[in-house]
């Protein structure tokens, strides 16, 4: 979009800061230390406000360029094949050039391709970096360029820059290679709203914020209140408010909003506060349909493209809900970005309001040579005296002839072009009665709308895009081979009367039918009055009427006398409504081209069309960065200014949007207990670059309107975070209190509403970025979504799962170990979504996992203890939310995770996550994959919880386990060895070894894992004053190491009595329990006990053992589970 000239100095001016930069100075860290100051807050000027920020712009710029230029080997890259210089080239500082990128060719990976965007930062380099100092070698030094107006209609394969320094590039033999680094866009837009003309810029709001008045927007105008306009409209806004549903304090917010807007004396700026579920998103669609319904010129800005799309969805909402005449009306609406980024393809309720779509479609509507008009005209020619048109038609069919056999190249003109469109399209005729009809209300059918919309939109921009002597080589032969086709069969192809003029009129019904809904859709009611929007209405339906006609009339030999209405036979007489339809037709036809009065352009030139958009709506959507376009030449003026999500916006980024031309009030809708706007400088961060302007002015004490009821969480949820950051102010709807929110998704009291699950087996770490993981809790999260999917699955029940984490490597962990298992899709019945806390800000999901990832003895839980971020993560969930995370950490951590673990425990939502068997198994599975087996092997490990028997392990075991990479072989073992301490038994044979003479042949077991052999036995252990039978696991070996394992346990046991073999032998079952071996203990009678004891003193032995109940392993007060 074209902007004012007055514009290029202050974009230089970041620039230039940009390029004079070496690499030296982009490395260097501390570069702007010493020049940031604190930003205060509050202001002795304007020029003072807009100057604070000026210099941690620069820094923060700096900062993010570091950082990229840090990771520059994993940048996105792309070959440069032709460096040219622009015209407007003009050394030594205007260094223009037009780069020619390499396109991916068949079958390259397109996701990899980088593609240039306007405001690019962008590195060339003779070689693909992959390291730092390939951006600085000999043979070519450190060179950036930026990208600078790319349109829309630009070849994607030149790129327009401006270089920091000359190119040095041959075509033959040059390697060049553009890297990605930073983009520009937002920074430059902010450079440019700190450096605005005084003369020129709209500096109203500016000063209101600087004022120290906190009552401002808070208290009734006295000058304004008593106007019985104001009054009029407090009154009939009321009705349409309360029809949405809405709670007193959103009522109150927006009546407070339409107060201030007949406020025209004084400049306001109102604040909204919208603590998490409170309905800030409804509340501000609300109040954005009162002010359309006002006809009040507002702009609807937000930090984001989701928050945009968030609210403007929202409205659309409560708009088709409202529509009386189909879509009129629905051109007074306009959200604008980058369509990509945006997914708007994902919106499809957006289609309609979208600008680039809307561009599109108005560039065939209006178009001076084949727009409506043309239309319009063409069908009252055809329907008035078609005659006429017949005639023009033959005589052309001749001239043709004439023109092919004199081998003459002459274009038709453009009547008689539109002329024989109909007659020779066959596409045109296939979109007969069939393919839809319009309804009472005149609306076109959606099957028939789509056709019409490829066929008028979709293809023309295809067209549009095939550019080169290839593509009009190709037009050429076709238009020739079409020509030489017409000659040789002109006899055949000339059509009768009947056939020409229906057909004719195929084809301009099937333009109006696409022309007429877009063009009372699209364009703006102030150029589109009801009046002219009903005409259109009644004439698609009389078209259609006409049309089904036509089709009943065409083989009626006196067609043309009907048509006429010049046969009145009785014959006829059946057909006579044909002359009234057409009659009428032509009335309404000639109205719209006498009484419509729309402005034309090019096809093929896009920004005049926006800038009709953009100057005709009422409400228009975009994030604060992009409202910059609206600060154009001949822009009409903007009344007002409400900025969603305004919390998590930077005030300086804020003073783009509050320097528009015309505005005259802003609402400020946000949340300061929430997260701020990133910063990547730690320097900025200190210096407050980060805060809002709504944070700010509550600091200072400005009164904020609280929405004070949250309707998404269960209050279990909510009841912490209330405390905590809300002070108790926030109240639960009554939805969240019914009963049936409280829902159960998977069984046990672990997975309540609310739950702290403590996993005190992780181990926190650091990935190659530095940012930390836990893979302990990773696989727990994985656990607990995996057998939510399968009770989804099993109970028919949809389920929308997110897990957050604080850490980006813990969010890539969780992310590759679900793998592309679950959806992503919200819309499926189940999806599952995985986000940092930033990312999360502003979503919700049915349950939240959380993942708090610091498991260390000294309680040091880094930026996890930020309370706005604890209170964003803590916010998402609507039905139940766990956490996870190691208690004594957080608790030693002093931070706000103490309370919650304290509070959790009070309240009897504290578990473990041994407390379930299913996320044990998790943990246990997380050990295995990350190779800490050893913690297991140990009395107290988990794996053992409800063991029978004791199990020990020996020295051999213990290392030929850790040389085990293969994590499925370690695994089974694991299960083998926790089956084996439940006391099951495998009831096949095992392979004994039949060695009479050793002594270990009748105690050893062989159970097979895959390839290997887990060698174990019963040995005997002194407890306190019991001798107790234990598992004795030996080692898991390939089978041809038995025998010689098997020796050595001979040597080993041969140093045993015979009462202690037989001890080693004893076997204790249940009666009714099968394959369930429960271990033995003995009474010491003080004496060790020898071979040479009488067998009396064994019997009595044996005796005693029977007598004796098996001890569970863990016989301390309430240590046993079983």
């Amino acid at each position: 979009m074209s902007t004012t000239t007055t514009k290029k100095k202050p974009i230089h001016g970041l620039v230039d800061l940009v390029f004079s930069w070496s690499l030296k100075d982009a490395l260097n860290k501390n570069l702007y230390r010493d020049k940031v100051k604190e930003i205060p807050e509050t202001f002795i000027s304007i020029d003072h406000y807009l100057k604070s920020y000026i210099t941690p712009l620069v820094e923060e710029t700096h900062a993010d360029l570091l950082s990229c230029i840090s990771t520059v080997s994993r940048a996105p890259f792309v070959e440069v094949l032709d460096v040219v210089k622009s015209v407007n080239f003009e050394a030594p500082k205007h260094l223009y050039y037009q780069i020619l990128i390499k396109s991916a060719t068949e079958g390259e990976k397109i996701e990899t391709q980088y593609k240039p965007e306007n405001g690019d930062l962008i590195a060339l380099s003779d070689v693909r970096p992959r390291r730092i100092d390939d951006l600085n070698r000999p043979q070519r030094s450190y060179l950036i360029a930026i990208v600078q107006n790319m349109n829309d209609e630009d070849d994607e394969e030149w790129i327009p820059i401006l270089s920091s320094n000359l190119i040095p590039f041959q075509q033959q033999g040059d390697k060049l290679f553009v890297v990605y680094l930073s983009n520009l866009i937002t920074n430059i837009r902010i450079w440019n709203a700190l450096h605005s003309d005084p003369d020129n810029a709209n500096r109203k709001i500016i000063k209101t914020v600087l004022q120290n008045d906190v009552t401002n927007g808070e208290v009734d105008c006295t000058r304004c209140s008593g106007k019985e306009t104001k009054t009029d409209v407090i009154s009939n806004s009321s009705g349409i408010i309360q029809s949405f549903g809405l709670d007193d304090a959103q009522q109150e917010a927006i009546l407070s909003c339409i107060a201030t807007r007949e406020c025209d004396h004084r400049n306001m700026v109102k604040l909204i506060w919208g603590p998490p579920g409170t309905g800030k998103t409804k509340t501000v669609a609300s109040l954005l349909y009162v002010l359309l319904k006002m006809k009040c010129r507002t702009l609807t800005c937000a930090p984001t493209n989701i928050a945009v799309l968030g609210v403007a969805k929202r409205l659309m909402q409560h708009v088709q809900d409202g529509l009386e005449y189909d879509t009129y009306g629905l051109g007074d609406i306009v959200v604008f970005g980058n369509g990509e980024r945006m997914k708007i393809g994902d919106h499809e309720d957006l289609f309609d309001v979208f600008l680039e779509n809307r561009v599109d479609v108005l560039a065939s509507c209006l178009s001076a040579k084949d727009g409506w008009k043309s239309s319009v005209q063409s069908m009252i020619c055809l329907l008035e005296d078609p005659e006429e048109k017949y005639r023009k038609y033959l005589e052309k069919d001749e001239s043709k002839e004439h023109d092919t056999n004199g081998n003459k190249d002459t274009n038709d003109d453009d009547d008689n072009e539109e002329e024989v469109k109909g007659s020779v399209s066959n596409d045109e005729s296939s979109l007969s009665n069939k393919d839809g009809k319009i309804n009472a209300q005149g609306l076109v059918d959606k099957h028939r709308k789509n056709k019409l919309w490829k066929r008028y939109v979709l293809e023309p921009l295809k067209e549009n895009k095939k550019k080169g002597s290839k593509d009009k080589k190709s037009s050429q032969r076709r238009n020739n081979s079409r020509a030489e086709g017409d000659s040789s069969n002109k006899e055949a192809n000339v059509l009768t009367f009947e056939k020409f003029v229906i057909k004719e009129f195929k084809w301009f019904i099937n333009h109006l039918l696409f022309c007429l809904p877009s063009l009372y859709t699209h364009v703006p009611t102030s150029f589109m009055p009801l009046e002219t929007a009903n005409v259109m209405f009644r004439l698609l339906k009389n078209l259609q009427t006409l049309e089904t006609l036509f089709a009943t009339t065409e083989t009626f030999e006196r067609f043309k006398e009907v048509l006429l209405g010049i046969d009145t036979t009785n014959k006829a007489r059946r057909f006579a409504n044909l002359h009234e339809s057409k009659t009428e037709c032509l009335e309404m036809l000639k109205f719209l081209n006498e009484h419509l009065s729309l402005p034309t352009f090019s096809k093929y030139f896009k920004p005049p069309i926006q800038s009709f958009c953009l100057k005709g709506a009422c409400l228009i959507f975009c994030t604060a960065s992009s409202s910059s376009k609206l600060n154009m030449q001949g822009m009409l003026p903007l009344e007002m200014v409400v900025i969603d999500e305004a919390a998590q916006l930077k005030e300086c980024e804020s003073t783009i949007p509050l320097q528009l031309p015309g505005l005259r009030h802003a609402i400020l809708i946000g949340d300061e207990k929430q997260l701020p706007a990133m910063v990547q400088s730690k320097i900025c961060e200190k210096a407050e670059f980060g805060r809002s302007l709504f944070e700010r002015l509550v600091v200072l004490g400005h009164k904020k309107h609280l929405l004070n009821v949250q309707y998404r969480m269960h209050p279990k949820i909510s009841l912490f975070p209330n405390n905590e950051f809300y002070q108790k102010k926030i109240m639960d709807g009554p939805n969240v209190k019914a009963e049936k929110y409280e829902k159960r998704f998977l069984t046990g009291d672990i997975f309540g509403s609310y739950s702290f699950i403590n996993v005190s087996s992780g181990n926190e770490e650091q990935d190659e970025r530095h940012s930390t993981r836990n893979k302990a809790e990773a696989f727990v999260v994985a656990e607990i979504v995996a057998n939510l999917h399968k009770e989804s699955i099993s109970s028919k029940q949809k389920v929308r799962v997110g897990c957050i984490s604080p850490y980006k490597a813990q969010v890539f962990a969780i992310q590759q170990i679900l793998g592309k298992k679950y959806s992503t899709d919200v819309k499926s019945d189940f999806s599952v979504n995985v986000r940092s806390v930033d990312g999360f800000q502003g979503g919700e999901e049915d349950v939240i996992i959380i993942s708090t990832v610091r498991c260390n003895g000294n309680g040091s839980v880094g930026f996890l203890s930020n309370l706005q971020r604890a209170n964003v993560a803590l916010t998402r969930a609507r039905y139940c939310l766990w956490i996870l995370g190691n208690g004594t950490t957080l608790v030693n951590s002093g931070s706000i995770w103490k309370n919650l673990v304290i509070d959790a425990k009070a309240r009897g939502c504290y578990f473990d996550v041994t407390d379930d068997k299913r996320l044990n198994q998790g943990s246990l599975n997380a050990t295995i994959e990350l190779q800490h087996i050893e913690t297991l092997l140990t009395t107290d490990s988990p794996l053992f919880q409800t063991a029978k028997w004791k199990v020990t392990f020996s020295e051999d075991f213990t290392k030929s386990i850790a040389r085990i990479k293969d994590a499925e072989i370690s695994k089974e073992v694991m299960t083998l060895l926790e089956k084996l301490s439940s006391g099951w038994r495998n009831s096949e044979k095992n392979n004994m070894f039949n060695n009479k003479s050793g002594n270990s042949s009748v105690l050893l077991e062989v159970y097979n894992v895959k390839h290997l052999k887990l060698i174990w036995t019963i040995d005997i252990q002194k407890q306190n004053s019991r001798y107790l039978q234990v598992l004795k696991i030996w080692d898991i070996i390939p089978g041809y190491y038995i025998p010689k394992l098997a020796k050595d346990l001979d040597i080993h046991f041969g140093q045993y009595t015979v009462d202690m073999m037989n001890r080693c032998k004893y076997k204790r079952v249940e009666r009714y329990i099968i394959n369930i071996v429960f271990p033995m203990t003995w009474l010491i009678d003080g004496n060790v006990i020898s071979t040479r004891r009488s067998s009396a003193n064994r019997d009595q032995d044996d005796n005693l053992a029977c007598q004796l109940e098996a001890m569970n392993l863990r016989d301390k007060p309430g240590s046993s589970r079983q």
